[in-house]
């Protein structure tokens, strides 16, 4: 016989709450989820706030909830993957192994990208980053990617609260610039970061459309700017493009 236990109800709650929003491809609010599992509000409150602090769940400017970055990548650690990272996964591969550049799977948490997959066999000098990093704010071609997938509304409400900084000579530190460099993503389907982030290395994302209006992705190849010639960035910039394409199409 199973050990005698006292279930605990908030657990019940909590589970019901991430399988509802799970359900739903929308963020949803403390009175909508109230509502929907006949719970007390300031319940719904507690635990929503503290799944928030857990990076569980990811509080948003509209006050309502969706998931964050601690469920891709517990996700990914346990070796049991999304559909989401299943379906992106062979790309990351083939781009690691067509461009020699390190690839990378990420996801938008506020003003940051969290890494959620990679690819990064070595080929000469290998650029590594560890799943569940968080990439300072605003910084490299990964989040230009997942911020041009915002409105422009969006967009001005966290460049209103964010600071620019400067990490190298390149860095873009004028708001007017780093938004007009969004929507160049947005029309263009591709960023760049040529040492914006990091002297000597050049990176370059594509959006990625999780079909989750909550969840903002992007893939980005990264490696040491000496390893990419001027000349072979229209064709690498082509490539991407159609890995782009044929992702968004699956997902």
């Amino acid at each position: 016989m199973p050990p005698t236990y006292k279930r605990v109800p908030a657990i019940d709650r909590c589970f019901a709450i991430l399988e509802l929003l799970a359900k739903s491809k929308e963020s949803m609010g403390i009175s909508n989820i109230s509502g929907n599992l006949d719970l007390n509000k300031s319940t719904v409150f507690n635990i929503l706030h503290t799944l928030a602090e857990l990076n569980v769940l990811e509080g948003h400017a509209n006050g309502k909830f969706g998931f964050g970055s601690r469920f891709y990548t517990l996700g990914e650690m346990t070796g049991k993957r999304s559909a989401f990272i299943q379906t992106a996964r062979p790309y990351l591969k083939t781009i690691n192994e067509k461009t020699k550049l390190s690839a990378f799977l990420g996801i938008r948490s506020d003003l940051h990208a969290v890494l959620i997959d990679k690819v990064d066999s070595a080929y000469g000098i290998k650029v590594s980053s560890e799943i569940g990093m968080r990439m300072p704010a605003l910084a490299g071609a990964g989040i230009k990617a997942m911020l041009s997938q915002l409105s422009n509304e969006e967009i001005d409400g966290i460049l209103a609260r964010a600071k620019l900084k400067r990490y190298t000579p390149y860095s873009v530190i004028n708001k007017s610039v780093y938004k007009k460099e969004i929507l160049e993503v947005r029309k263009q389907g591709i960023a760049f970061d040529r040492e914006e982030y990091i002297e000597g290395m050049i990176a370059f994302a594509i959006p990625i459309k999780a079909n989750r209006k909550d969840l903002q992705a992007a893939i980005w190849a990264v490696g040491l700017t000496r390893h990419v010639p001027e000349r072979s960035i229209p064709e690498l910039t082509n490539f991407l493009k159609v890995i782009s394409r044929e992702i968004n199409c699956r997902l």
